[in-house]
């Protein structure tokens, strides 16, 4: 049985753009697999606590020394971990604010970037340890930023996947949806284009 895992991080749920075209994409997904899982989470409703030195110190901790509260902590962390590996396609929905991800986004980074679990350093250089899969990035923006110094985003989700395996990214963009409702519409109709070119691929 296919999954898709979908992580929404717009801090207004499904009324946020960027989560509207994943939410989109997976419908189209679930068409094309009627007997495939679809794990969903939403960081504006599901909040993943921020890194901080406590959680840190976990991670890092050896198994065999672990208190009970630090316990609690990696196996969180570690069915995060486990819904990215099971996946057979991950989808994002990522508004952009302040020309960065948001941070509900970048918590969850910070808990399934784990060395030993999800990469590791070697003598050539750091190694990704999950099996690539599909990585579609729907990115919602208020301005233009795409192919400009402004835009962060690309370059650090595709860097922070490659760490972990993830080489595979699909970028669609609604760019312009502040600027004018004409800016908007068209955004949104060039990102649902491609949507239905990706499900049918």
């Amino acid at each position: 049985m296919a999954t898709l895992l979908q992580i929404n991080s717009s801090l207004s749920g499904d009324q946020g753009h960027s989560s509207a075209l994943a939410n989109q994409f997976t419908e189209r997904w679930r068409e094309r697999n009627p007997g495939g899982r679809v794990i969903v989470r939403d960081l504006a409703r599901q909040a993943i606590p921020h890194l901080d030195a406590e959680r840190l110190n976990a991670f890092i901790t050896p198994a065999d020394k672990r208190t009970q509260a630090q316990e609690e902590i990696v196996a969180y962390s570690d069915q995060l971990i486990d819904e990215l590996r099971r996946a057979d396609a991950v989808v994002f929905g990522v508004p952009m604010y302040n020309f960065g991800v948001p941070s509900t986004l970048k918590a969850y980074f910070d808990h399934v970037a784990r060395s030993g679990e999800t990469f590791r350093y070697t003598s050539s250089g750091p190694e990704g340890l999950l099996d690539d899969k599909p990585v579609y990035i729907f990115a919602a923006r208020g301005g233009i930023y795409q192919g400009t110094d402004a835009d962060s985003q690309t370059g650090y989700l595709n860097t922070f996947l490659a760490f972990l395996g993830l080489t595979d990214t699909h970028f669609v963009y609604a760019e312009g949806m502040a600027m004018s409702g004409d800016h908007k519409e068209k955004a949104l109709e060039s990102a649902q284009a491609e949507i239905t070119q990706l499900a049918a691929a």
